[in-house]
């Protein structure tokens, strides 16, 4: 064994060769070694966050755009407390996380004292594993653990907890290499299974391939567009998986994204499919019997786990393994694929899809800004390489549904959880992993409601010299709640807010502050906003008049 090293050298040095550059957290007595030792590393920077909740948030944001998981550190206590929203939203919706928490030193650990917290048991359910380093020779193994659970499928959060004693202690046992890190990687089904469903997709007249999040991974999107380029087969995504059809391509094969109500062109494709090959579908994304809720769809379910068996959704047949080499299995095995370009049905839908476009000049009903005409202006004013960051809320619903993305996680959003205030943090972590830092424009979204869960990271950002443009679609209230409330009760409750003004509290911190009042200032200000080199913010007086459509004409199976 190598001469003893410091328990927190041995972390920092786990968490480098796991492949970490940026770690995110709040400090605090139990976990000052780590940070004392983060600040000597040349190669890892320390992002100082004013929210733990945030700094897990942007730690999921690092794992989903790299791969590589993301790290939060906390200290006891409360801190590691404010974890929990960030760890499960991680853990639901598949991003890889390590979070490393204080606890009090063993002798103590048994006491009533200062900051004392069974804090594994508060986090052991938001995590995939919630492991103390209980001495100092686990140190080593305990991270490598964390890094592998977080990284395998289906990726999600690791908790490490650590006594301030043992942080400062010394081990025997020091950093293991980079390729210990590495998760193990997947092979494809048994040969017999994949000649099942390429026959089940040659025969099938209306076949359609249906994205989940796990198909969101790149390397999942390659064998996809291989896939597509060799059999165009009809496409839909959920929420998360969007940026997997290329531009190339969509026109021919994509009909859009699904989630929510069963109102969207992909449900109606769906509806009329006489098979439906998930891939990498998670039912927290989208419930089956919201998609199938006569149970009557022909499914293939393609993912590296089991599925979610049940009344709504019982596959045929289920291909586990690694998704990536399945999907490239099937495409050398499929003879013949029915194209959508040359369906009927499927080219009315198509024309569907984008029909809101020609309507434009039709929705706006009063001077405030229709969310239509926002997302087209800025779908006209981004690249496909744009990373978008969109919180929760009735934002979330309109971005998700028309704004077109041709790059995986390019257009971000919490689906899982639906957890709101990921918008402004996930965009600090996007800038972050750039090469180089914050070299080019990053764009995130909120409502209202949303920006101020995290409104407090616009000091983060600034600091961090981020290159980043949020806007805020304000109606002064919990609109995704309150058209909701109304179809409901035919009123609301408690979603009144209001009574800030954006545009100084952006520039409280040192930003740009802009202002679109009505729509006939959303080209000039959203180009000067998106040209500011460094943080501009933008309060967007939103029209959500019409909010209520995006949850009614629900799909009936006999309509055509």
């Amino acid at each position: 064994m190598a001469d003893q090293q410091k328990v927190a050298l041995i972390l920092v040095e786990s968490i480098y060769n796991a492949g970490v550059r940026v770690v995110f957290g709040i400090p605090g007595a139990k976990v000052d070694a780590l940070f004392d030792t983060l600040s000597d590393h040349p190669e890892i920077k320390l992002v100082v966050c004013r929210h733990e909740q945030n700094a897990a948030f942007m730690a999921a944001a690092v794992g989903r755009i790299t791969g590589v998981p993301g790290v939060c550190i906390a200290t006891s206590g409360p801190g590691a407390g404010n974890l929990t929203t960030g760890l499960v939203t991680a853990t639901t919706e598949g991003d890889p996380v390590v979070a490393i928490v204080g606890s009090v030193p063993r002798l103590l650990s048994t006491k009533h004292t200062h900051q004392s917290m069974r804090a594994l048991e508060i986090l052991s359910p938001t995590s995939k594993a919630a492991t103390s380093i209980d001495v100092e020779d686990q140190a080593a193994e305990v991270i490598l653990a964390a890094f592998r659970t977080a990284a395998s499928n289906p990726k999600g959060s690791a908790v490490v907890s650590i006594p301030m004693d043992v942080a400062s202690g010394s081990s025997r046992i020091t950093a293991f290499p980079s390729p210990a890190f590495r998760a193990p990687l997947y092979g494809s089904s048994p040969r017999e299974d994949i000649e099942t469903v390429a026959k089940m997709i040659d025969d099938a007249k209306l076949p359609v391939l249906f994205l989940g999040q796990r198909a969101s991974m790149p390397r999942v999107v390659e064998a996809v567009r291989s896939f597509l380029k060799k059999h165009p087969i009809a496409v839909v995504e959920t929420f998360q998986a969007a940026g997997a059809v290329p531009e190339d391509l969509a026109n021919q094969v994509f009909f859009g994204r699904v989630g929510l109500f069963r109102n969207q062109t992909g449900d109606r494709l769906m509806s009329k499919s006489d098979l439906v090959i998930t891939v990498g579908y998670d039912p927290t994304e989208y419930d089956a019997s919201s998609w199938n809720p006569k149970s009557n769809l022909n499914i293939v379910h393609l993912d590296y786990v089991s599925c979610d068996y049940g009344a709504y959704y019982h596959p045929q047949i289920e291909l586990l393994g690694s998704v990536r080499e399945n999907i490239l299995a099937i495409s050398e095995t499929v003879k013949h694929v029915t194209n959508p370009a040359e369906n009927e049905f499927c080219q009315s839908l198509s024309k569907e899809l984008i029909s809101w476009q020609a309507d434009l000049d039709k929705v706006a009903v009063n001077k405030l800004v229709h969310p239509l005409t926002f997302v087209s202006a800025l779908q006209k004013r981004v690249s496909k390489d744009t990373t978008v960051a969109c919180d929760v809320g009735t934002v979330y619903i309109y971005m998700m549904r028309y704004f077109f993305a041709y790059e995986p996680r390019k257009l971000l959003c919490s689906n899982g959880q639906q957890t709101l205030g990921v918008g402004m943090p996930w965009a600090i972590a996007a800038s972050l992993v750039q090469d180089p830092p914050c070299s080019q424009k990053v764009v995130s979204l909120s409502g209202d409601g949303g920006f101020m869960f995290s409104s407090q990271e616009l000091s983060t950002a600034m600091q961090q010299g981020c290159n980043i443009t949020h806007f805020i679609w304000n109606d002064e209230a919990y609109n995704m709640v309150e058209f909701q409330e109304e179809m409901k009760y035919g009123r609301s409750s408690g979603i009144k807010l209001g009574g800030v003004d954006f545009v100084k509290y952006a520039e409280s911190f040192g930003g740009r502050g802009f202002r679109i009042n009505d729509s006939s200032q959303i080209q000039s200000v959203m180009d000067e906003a998106l040209a500011h080199k460094g943080l501009s913010l933008v309060d967007v007086r939103i029209d959500y008049s019409q909010a209520k459509d995006l949850a009614g004409h629900l799909i009936q199976d006999s309509v055509g």
